[in-house]
Protein backbone atom coordinates (compact mmCIF):
# COMPACT_ATOMS: atom_id res chain seq x y z
CA UNK A 1 0.00 0.00 0.00
CA UNK A 2 1.54 3.48 -0.65
CA UNK A 3 0.74 6.72 0.84
CA UNK A 4 0.69 10.26 0.31
CA UNK A 5 0.44 13.09 2.73
CA UNK A 6 -1.89 15.62 0.95
CA UNK A 7 -4.18 15.39 3.82
CA UNK A 8 -1.71 17.06 6.46
CA UNK A 9 0.26 19.16 4.11
CA UNK A 10 -0.11 23.26 4.91
CA UNK A 11 -3.28 24.52 2.57
CA UNK A 12 -2.15 27.17 -0.08
CA UNK A 13 -3.57 27.83 -3.50
CA UNK A 14 0.61 27.76 -4.34
CA UNK A 15 1.91 24.85 -2.51
CA UNK A 16 3.70 22.61 -4.71
CA UNK A 17 1.47 19.23 -5.85
CA UNK A 18 1.86 15.90 -7.61
CA UNK A 19 -0.06 17.19 -10.30
CA UNK A 20 1.82 20.74 -10.79
CA UNK A 21 5.14 18.77 -10.85
CA UNK A 22 3.57 16.11 -13.38
CA UNK A 23 2.52 19.39 -15.12
CA UNK A 24 6.14 20.28 -15.30
CA UNK A 25 5.12 24.27 -13.93
CA UNK A 26 7.84 24.74 -11.40
CA UNK A 27 10.79 25.35 -14.29
CA UNK A 28 8.21 27.39 -16.17
CA UNK A 29 7.64 29.53 -13.04
CA UNK A 30 11.35 30.27 -11.84
CA UNK A 31 12.12 31.09 -15.18
CA UNK A 32 9.93 33.77 -15.30
CA UNK A 33 10.75 34.99 -12.06
CA UNK A 34 14.03 34.75 -11.84
CA UNK A 35 15.50 34.87 -15.42
CA UNK A 36 18.94 35.46 -14.64
CA UNK A 37 19.33 31.38 -12.88
CA UNK A 38 19.98 28.92 -15.16
CA UNK A 39 17.36 26.36 -15.16
CA UNK A 40 18.47 22.53 -16.06
CA UNK A 41 17.23 20.78 -19.16
CA UNK A 42 15.55 17.65 -18.99
CA UNK A 43 18.00 15.81 -19.88
CA UNK A 44 20.67 17.72 -17.80
CA UNK A 45 18.32 16.51 -15.10
CA UNK A 46 17.53 12.56 -16.47
CA UNK A 47 21.55 12.55 -16.16
CA UNK A 48 21.94 13.76 -12.72
CA UNK A 49 19.23 11.04 -11.81
CA UNK A 50 20.71 8.04 -13.79
CA UNK A 51 24.24 8.71 -12.20
CA UNK A 52 22.32 8.88 -8.89
CA UNK A 53 20.65 5.48 -9.32
CA UNK A 54 23.94 3.95 -10.91
CA UNK A 55 25.37 4.80 -7.29
CA UNK A 56 22.48 3.38 -5.68
CA UNK A 57 24.44 0.81 -2.91
CA UNK A 58 21.31 -1.20 -2.22
CA UNK A 59 19.38 -2.70 -5.12
CA UNK A 60 16.14 -4.88 -5.66
CA UNK A 61 13.76 -4.04 -2.35
CA UNK A 62 12.70 -0.19 -2.81
CA UNK A 63 15.02 3.10 -1.95
CA UNK A 64 14.77 5.23 1.36
CA UNK A 65 14.79 9.19 0.65
CA UNK A 66 15.69 11.25 3.77
CA UNK A 67 13.54 14.14 3.84
CA UNK A 68 14.64 17.53 6.51
CA UNK A 69 12.95 20.02 5.23
CA UNK A 70 9.31 20.66 2.71
CA UNK A 71 9.71 16.84 2.29
CA UNK A 72 8.74 16.04 5.50
CA UNK A 73 5.36 18.10 5.43
CA UNK A 74 4.83 17.77 1.95
CA UNK A 75 6.78 14.84 0.37
CA UNK A 76 4.51 14.83 -3.06
CA UNK A 77 5.89 11.19 -3.87
CA UNK A 78 3.81 7.83 -3.35
CA UNK A 79 5.26 5.88 -0.36
CA UNK A 80 5.10 2.44 1.31
CA UNK A 81 6.28 3.43 4.68
CA UNK A 82 7.45 6.58 6.76
CA UNK A 83 9.77 6.66 9.76
CA UNK A 84 11.92 8.62 12.13
CA UNK A 85 15.52 8.77 11.19
CA UNK A 86 18.92 10.18 11.69
CA UNK A 87 21.26 10.66 8.95
CA UNK A 88 25.07 10.49 10.06
CA UNK A 89 27.10 12.76 9.16
CA UNK A 90 25.16 15.84 7.80
CA UNK A 91 23.77 18.42 9.43
CA UNK A 92 20.46 20.99 8.31
CA UNK A 93 21.32 24.31 7.29
CA UNK A 94 19.53 27.52 6.58
CA UNK A 95 22.41 27.82 4.00
CA UNK A 96 20.29 28.97 0.97
CA UNK A 97 18.40 32.28 -0.40
CA UNK A 98 14.93 31.45 -1.22
CA UNK A 99 14.47 35.06 -3.93
CA UNK A 100 10.88 33.28 -5.04
CA UNK A 101 8.52 31.94 -3.16
CA UNK A 102 9.43 33.10 0.01
CA UNK A 103 11.20 35.70 -1.06
CA UNK A 104 12.41 38.27 -3.48
CA UNK A 105 16.06 39.09 -5.25
CA UNK A 106 15.85 42.16 -3.02
CA UNK A 107 14.69 40.74 0.05
CA UNK A 108 15.45 36.91 0.17
CA UNK A 109 13.91 34.66 2.21
CA UNK A 110 15.91 31.15 3.70
CA UNK A 111 15.57 27.58 3.08
CA UNK A 112 16.98 24.11 3.96
CA UNK A 113 20.09 23.12 2.79
CA UNK A 114 22.08 19.48 4.34
CA UNK A 115 25.29 20.22 4.90
CA UNK A 116 28.74 17.91 5.81
CA UNK A 117 29.50 16.94 9.85
CA UNK A 118 27.45 16.62 12.71
CA UNK A 119 23.81 14.71 12.67
CA UNK A 120 20.28 15.36 11.59
CA UNK A 121 17.10 14.20 12.50
CA UNK A 122 14.56 13.75 10.06
CA UNK A 123 11.66 11.26 8.11
CA UNK A 124 12.59 8.74 5.71
CA UNK A 125 9.98 7.62 3.02
CA UNK A 126 10.54 4.31 1.64
CA UNK A 127 9.74 3.95 -2.11
CA UNK A 128 8.85 0.40 -3.40
CA UNK A 129 10.88 -1.08 -6.11
CA UNK A 130 8.37 -1.08 -8.97
CA UNK A 131 8.11 3.01 -8.46
CA UNK A 132 11.59 4.12 -7.96
CA UNK A 133 11.71 5.69 -11.37
CA UNK A 134 8.41 7.16 -11.46
CA UNK A 135 8.80 8.69 -7.78
CA UNK A 136 12.90 10.01 -8.25
CA UNK A 137 11.71 11.59 -11.53
CA UNK A 138 9.40 13.46 -9.75
CA UNK A 139 11.79 14.24 -6.98
CA UNK A 140 13.63 15.63 -9.14
CA UNK A 141 11.52 17.63 -11.42
CA UNK A 142 11.14 19.95 -7.78
CA UNK A 143 14.58 19.65 -6.29
CA UNK A 144 16.42 19.52 -9.23
CA UNK A 145 14.96 22.64 -11.02
CA UNK A 146 18.30 24.62 -11.15
CA UNK A 147 21.62 23.78 -9.09
CA UNK A 148 21.07 24.66 -5.55
CA UNK A 149 21.42 20.71 -4.70
CA UNK A 150 23.35 18.25 -4.96
CA UNK A 151 21.67 14.24 -5.27
CA UNK A 152 23.55 12.47 -2.66
CA UNK A 153 23.30 8.67 -0.78
CA UNK A 154 24.25 8.91 3.04
CA UNK A 155 23.63 6.29 5.47
CA UNK A 156 20.66 6.71 8.01
CA UNK A 157 20.00 5.01 11.21
CA UNK A 158 17.25 4.78 13.40
CA UNK A 159 16.57 6.62 16.76
CA UNK A 160 18.48 3.66 18.64
CA UNK A 161 21.52 4.05 17.09
CA UNK A 162 20.92 0.99 14.70
CA UNK A 163 22.08 1.50 11.14
CA UNK A 164 19.02 0.81 8.48
CA UNK A 165 21.38 1.83 5.30
CA UNK A 166 21.75 4.09 2.07
CA UNK A 167 18.93 6.97 1.69
CA UNK A 168 18.74 9.81 -1.44
CA UNK A 169 19.08 13.29 -0.21
CA UNK A 170 19.18 16.64 -1.43
CA UNK A 171 22.02 17.88 0.12
CA UNK A 172 23.53 21.97 -0.55
CA UNK A 173 25.62 22.62 -3.46
CA UNK A 174 28.12 25.04 -2.11
CA UNK A 175 28.91 26.35 -5.80
CA UNK A 176 25.39 26.62 -6.73
CA UNK A 177 24.12 30.39 -6.89
CA UNK A 178 21.86 30.47 -3.98
CA UNK A 179 24.31 29.13 -1.54
CA UNK A 180 24.60 31.82 1.24
CA UNK A 181 27.31 30.21 3.58
CA UNK A 182 26.51 30.60 7.39
CA UNK A 183 24.41 33.46 8.36
CA UNK A 184 24.88 35.30 11.81
CA UNK A 185 21.91 34.39 14.02
CA UNK A 186 20.67 37.85 13.33
CA UNK A 187 21.13 37.47 9.66
CA UNK A 188 18.72 34.34 9.62
CA UNK A 189 16.19 35.87 11.67
CA UNK A 190 16.18 39.04 9.54
CA UNK A 191 16.18 36.83 6.37
CA UNK A 192 13.73 34.10 7.91
CA UNK A 193 10.93 36.56 8.78
CA UNK A 194 10.46 38.00 5.92
CA UNK A 195 6.69 37.41 4.40
CA UNK A 196 5.69 37.54 0.69
CA UNK A 197 3.03 37.04 -1.32
CA UNK A 198 4.33 33.14 -2.79
CA UNK A 199 4.23 32.39 -6.20
CA UNK A 200 5.62 28.71 -5.30
CA UNK A 201 6.95 26.36 -2.37
CA UNK A 202 5.67 24.52 0.58
CA UNK A 203 5.08 27.20 3.32
CA UNK A 204 6.23 31.12 3.74
CA UNK A 205 9.70 31.57 5.20
CA UNK A 206 8.92 32.63 8.66
CA UNK A 207 6.46 29.14 8.89
CA UNK A 208 9.12 27.12 7.11
CA UNK A 209 11.53 27.75 9.80
CA UNK A 210 8.73 25.87 12.50
CA UNK A 211 7.24 23.22 10.07
CA UNK A 212 9.64 20.73 9.65
CA UNK A 213 10.07 20.07 13.95
CA UNK A 214 5.92 20.42 13.99
CA UNK A 215 5.64 17.61 11.03
CA UNK A 216 8.18 15.45 12.71
CA UNK A 217 5.92 15.62 16.16
CA UNK A 218 2.54 15.22 14.48
CA UNK A 219 3.91 11.69 13.22
CA UNK A 220 6.41 10.42 14.93
CA UNK A 221 5.30 11.33 18.66
CA UNK A 222 3.12 8.73 20.90
CA UNK A 223 -0.55 9.59 20.97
Amino acid sequence: MTHTDDEVAPQSPHVLTRESLLRGDLPAILAKLLPDVRVLSEAERKASLDATLAARPEHGDGIWLFAYGSLIWNPTIHYRARRLVRARDWHRSFCMYARAGRGTRENPGLMLGLKPGGACVGAAFRIEEALVEQELDLLWRREMVAEGYIPHWLTIEDTEGQEIGGAIAFTINPDGPAYCGDLSEGESAQCGGRQHDRSVGSCRSDSYKHSGGVALRIYFEPC
